[in-house]
């Protein structure tokens, strides 16, 4: 995450400066630490430890918020962070067409849903309450790093795409 949209953010549309994001970003995990509930006996009795899960069980379990937290965020996070670094690498170096990058995150959209929603049930499931906030604080990260996508798709494509390489989809960059 962050990888391109970042640097454009401060660079070229200059919204803020890297202070007032690292304070906006802090007062959010405070918000959330302070709001995250933490019980203990609950990370105890999570069904975590059990191997045999296929991935029917794993969805369900980690829905219901009978995972532990790790269990349910690593893997998701990952996947993303792969996925969009693989999509944002082939959008700057001329591969995707722009309407390619935009069907790409619609269709992470619904799995980010799924995810948001899995986390915010299973933070309860973890050692330290600092965790499950942290945890938190990514999947609002993710939602920043759509808007601030969908502001470089819509206001600044030229900057982001590699518009000269692309001739079939030409005019989404303008």
């Amino acid at each position: 995450m962050f990888i391109y949209s970042l640097v454009i953010l401060f660079t070229h549309i200059q919204m803020g400066s890297p202070v007032e994001l690292l304070s906006i970003v802090l007062f959010l995990m405070v918000v959330l630490y302070i709001s995250t509930p933490f019980y203990p006996a609950a990370y105890a009795e999570g069904e975590g430890e059990k191997s045999s899960h296929s991935l029917y069980q794993y969805l369900l379990y980690a829905w219901i918020g009978h995972l532990k937290l790790w269990m349910v965020f690593w893997p998701f996070f990952i996947l993303l962070n792969i996925s969009l670094f693989i999509t944002d690498w082939l959008a700057t170096h001329g591969k995707f067409t722009v309407s390619s990058w935009d069907e790409i995150h619609f269709i992470l959209a619904t799995p980010i849903i799924f995810w948001t929603i899995v986390i915010w049930r299973n933070s309860i499931n973890t050692r330290l309450p600092f965790g499950g906030a942290l945890a938190r604080l990514m999947t609002l990260f993710v939602y920043f790093e759509f808007a601030l996508k969908l502001l470089i798709r819509k206001d600044y494509p030229r900057v982001f795409f590699a518009c000269q390489d692309t001739l079939l989809d030409y005019a989404a960059c303008f």
